[in-house]
């Protein structure tokens, strides 16, 4: 018995296509709102995430603290706006293998909820890594300052 499908292949190229600049728009404000939602929290807490870091044994907790979120600013404007798209995916890509190697190391915690937290943070930050793989390929798309910077 073979699968047929009212929804061919054909159709969900011919979607995919013809909507592929909205497509990477809503793709790009998604992938930013993981960063904005970070940022929000370690604002809304500046003294908890300190803390948190301090609880990492990272050297000046504060410096980092504050590093982390201006270049969680940075990420989120950029994929937002769609400028320095490519740049802000590299960044992306290299800021959250840093904190997976930082903060996600799920291994070292004992089996129960905590380590279960970290897997899952693990985890999004392996899927993030790849939304960012894919808007280096794809670029902000036609709803993007870069483009509208080229002409």
């Amino acid at each position: 018995m073979s699968f047929r499908s009212s929804w061919s292949t054909s159709r969900i190229d011919q979607f995919a296509t013809s909507n592929a600049d909205l497509l990477i728009l809503i793709g790009r404000i998604l992938l930013a709102w993981v960063f904005v939602g970070s940022v929000y929290g370690a604002l809304g807490n500046f003294s908890g995430s300190v803390g948190y870091f301090r609880s990492l044994n990272l050297p000046v907790p504060q410096l980092f603290t504050t590093t982390t979120v201006i270049l969680e600013i940075l990420i989120s404007v950029g994929l937002i706006l769609g400028v320095g798209t490519r740049y802000c995916a590299i960044l992306i890509f290299l800021f959250v293998l840093s904190a997976t190697a930082i903060a996600h190391r799920y291994w070292e915690y004992p089996a129960g909820p905590q380590q279960i937290g970290q897997y899952n943070n693990f985890l999004k930050n392996i899927s993030i890594s790849g939304g960012a793989l894919l808007i280096l390929v794809t670029g902000g798309g036609r709803f993007s300052l870069d483009r509208r910077l080229a002409g």
